[in-house]
């Protein structure tokens, strides 16, 4: 047996009535209406911001003396060291994207840094956007050829 939707009811107890306040003291709310007594919120208009600590000093503005610098111009590399390179096939053409599947680096956000610790026992191509000068030393020793992306400008003027 299903019931229509106007035989429908909510569960005993789980509806109430409105609490109806400042209906004198027979109601149970009466007096000081729920409010207590006395004090900021017991009076009308109150409205106390979020992070207001009863004057005392706040939290933000105590940490807003903290010291330190942070270079919103600082660019982050991936490093990855010569020595996991021994990984890849002789002549392989090692590229971000190709690590990135080897699992050597996290995501492609950040740019990629080749340094030279381990040694290099294969001939690679390796592609990165920088590389470390002992790194760029050991990949050519192994016979193999180091592509920078995006190369750094060298900061000198264009007759130098």
């Amino acid at each position: 047996m299903s019931l229509g939707a106007h035989e429908l009811s909510p569960n005993p107890g789980s509806v109430r009535s409105r609490k109806r306040v400042g209906r004198g003291d027979g109601s149970g709310h009466g007096t000081y209406s729920g409010r207590g007594l006395k004090g900021q919120k017991s009076r009308s208009g109150v409205k106390i911001r979020l992070t207001f600590e009863g004057g005392q000093m706040p939290l933000a503005r105590k940490l807003g003396t903290l010291r330190g610098f942070n270079n919103k111009w600082k660019v982050y590399h991936q490093p990855v060291n010569v020595g996991t390179l021994n990984r890849f096939d002789d002549g392989a053409e090692v590229t971000p994207e190709l690590l990135r599947q080897a699992g050597i680096l996290k995501h492609l956000r950040e740019p990629v840094k080749i340094l030279s610790e381990g040694e290099l026992t294969r001939k690679l191509n390796v592609t990165a956007h920088r590389f470390s000068k002992a790194a760029r030393e050991k990949i050519e020793a192994a016979g193999g050829t180091v592509n920078e992306l995006n190369p750094r400008p060298s900061g000198k003027g264009e007759d130098a």
